[in-house]
């Protein structure tokens, strides 16, 4: 028996065979000849493989419609798309014929020339998704059998997983996910809560010690993975599964309360999604509306760009589930480990830091007023506010308001529905906006503290590098107070304020914002009821005390152990 510890990624329990999946698959150095005879014969090998590969992912999505929503079905559209992609595949075709060598040698040299073509820091998510592609393709020639398609009760182990595998995963099947790579706040992580599969990322180099068919047992509540666990780990762990149900129940009979504390105080508890079909997981946890829909998963899973109507159907799809309550739709955010397949960017050395959120839809005003578009004419059906990622000066939200004008105007002159008074607002996640924030918030209707991001550029880490995530610290003195600067801006502006990020979905730290000021949070739905419930058994009084002091601290680490201990 080995145990691990990484990072608690999704919280679940799930026990089950290793299933490594390689990502080397073309690890082999040696370069196959054929013979001149044998070109023709090599390249319609090449072909029937793509044709088998095109039939299998097309069953999949099949079965994936069986079982849930056909958006999720549609995350496969980008692997079709490659699969068809006759310029591509005429290239392999091409070194086949005049390097003479086998279909696996020649995407292997293919693969080779993308990773010189792309640095790995700006082409990672959609150099992976052509790895997926491709790794079906190889297995085809070598007429072995797929084994992400194969898997049966199983824990997937891989060195990562991108966005796009995440939701992918078939949850019938695979039980859990565990990978050397990634952090709490990565977006497979976000992705792998928001559908509930139990994970545990982070564990760095010792992947190593899992071997293909070890019986493990992952704890994605307190971020363990134990490698061939006796029968007595087996059963304290069935045994801690049987009070957290027991928990689980008592938290759903929360469901139709309000998120009040023991003194009155009301907070409003909304999710977090990034698809559609999250809207029945929103609404099964209690959430009273929609604080952050990251339409960016709109477009991650396809290779062509989102048409103004399919985005249109998307967005009253969900105000057409949630009713009358609040939806906060976020404007594209690509950049750092989100890119869109369908658009070329600039090879960027920190991507983090370069043409991402805001700047790209500045940059791109023709995807950006399409968007714009969209939302304008949903916003017709239902509480619909709309609010801008990554903004760090006032004249970037004084263009993006002009482009919501002429967006209006187009609309007005083609007799389009839609909310003339709709709600603006703006994510507060980089150090510059918070410290002008008051500035800021004469130009917009609220704020949206983007937690995650802004931990990330105040303390100057990447927050999807497993290696830093000892500096992932929420509660840093820097953090907060930049928190407690913005709060008090949009007090004093007479505009509303909330905050989305892990931050909101950890009970202590959501009561600590709440003592700074913040009545209403957004986070993964699965994370409200243990919100709610710590609420509910605490003053907003005694909270607004233990805050005072923290807040004299002088580290993540004191502020949290104090909240914790004072809390009830």
């Amino acid at each position: 028996m080995k145990k691990i510890k990484g990072i608690s990624g999704s919280p679940g329990i799930a026990i089950g065979k290793a299933r490594k999946l390689n990502d080397d698959f073309l690890s082999f150095k040696e370069v196959k000849k054929i013979k001149d005879k044998d070109v023709d014969e090599e390249i319609k090998r090449f072909r029937e493989s793509i044709n088998k590969t095109e039939n299998e992912i097309l069953e999949i999505i099949n079965n994936i419609k069986k079982i849930t929503d056909k958006e999720y079905a549609e995350i496969f559209s980008f692997h079709i798309s490659i699969i068809r992609d006759k310029n591509l595949m005429e290239r392999i075709e091409k070194i086949i014929k005049s390097e003479k060598v086998t279909a696996e040698t020649a995407i292997k040299k293919f693969i080779d020339k993308l990773n010189k073509e792309f640095p790995e820091n700006s082409f990672k998510t959609r150099k992976k998704e052509i790895l997926d592609i491709f790794e079906r393709i190889v297995s085809n020639l070598s007429r072995k059998n797929n084994r992400f398609k194969n898997i049966k009760d199983g824990i997937l182990v891989s060195n990562d997983l991108s966005p796009t595998q995440t939701v992918s995963i078939d949850t019938k099947y695979i039980k859990g996910f565990v990978t050397s790579m990634g952090t709490e706040t990565s977006h497979t992580v976000i992705i792998a809560k928001a559908l509930e599969i139990p994970a545990v990322v982070g564990i760095k180099e010792s992947i190593e010690q899992i071997k293909e068919d070890d019986t493990l047992l992952i704890d994605g509540y307190e971020g363990i993975v134990i490698v061939n666990p006796t029968e007595n780990e087996i059963e304290k762990i069935k045994l801690k599964e049987k009070e957290i149900e027991k928990l689980k129940k008592k938290i759903y009979t929360l469901k139709s309360k309000k998120a009040t504390t023991s003194d009155g105080k009301e907070i409003k508890l909304y999710a977090n999604i990034q698809l559609p079909e999250e809207v029945e997981a929103a609404l099964k946890y209690g959430a009273e509306g929609i604080g952050l829909f990251r339409t960016e998963y709109l477009y991650l899973k396809r290779k062509d760009l989102p048409t103004e109507e399919e985005q249109f159907l998307s967005y009253k799809k969900i105000i057409e589930k949630f009713g009358k309550k609040e939806i906060i739709i976020r404007t594209i955010d690509v950049g750092g480990d989100k890119f869109i397949s369908a658009f070329e960017g600039p090879k960027e050395l920190n991507s983090f830091l370069g043409l991402r959120g805001i700047r790209f839809c500045l940059e791109k005003k023709d995807i950006f007023l399409t968007q714009i578009r969209a939302i304008l004419r949903a916003s017709y059906y239902g509480d619909l506010k709309i609010m801008f990622p990554m903004i760090t000066t006032k004249e970037e939200v004084i263009k993006t308001k002009k482009i919501i004008e002429e967006a209006k105007k187009e609309l007005k002159k083609e007799n389009l529905k839609f909310n003339e008074n709709i709600k603006i607002g703006i994510m507060i996640e980089t150090p510059s906006a918070a410290l002008v924030s008051d500035d800021l918030a004469k130009e917009v209707d609220f704020f949206s503290i983007g937690s995650n991001d802004l931990i990330q550029y105040t303390l100057a880490i990447d927050r999807v590098n497993e290696k830093l995530s000892y500096l992932y610290q929420p509660c840093h003195p820097s953090v907060l107070n930049l928190i407690r600067i913005t709060v008090e801006n949009a007090i004093k502006n007479n505009i509303k304020i909330s905050l989305c990020g892990e931050m909101a979905s950890i009970p202590e730290i959501a009561c600590l914002l709440i003592g700074l000021g913040i009545d209403e949070l957004s986070m993964a739905p699965v994370a409200i009821p243990s919100v709610k419930e710590k609420i509910l058994k605490n003053s907003y009084v005694e909270i607004k005390k233990i805050v005072e002091k923290v807040m004299n601290f002088d580290s993540h680490e004191k502020i949290i152990n104090f909240i914790k201990n004072n809390l009830k």
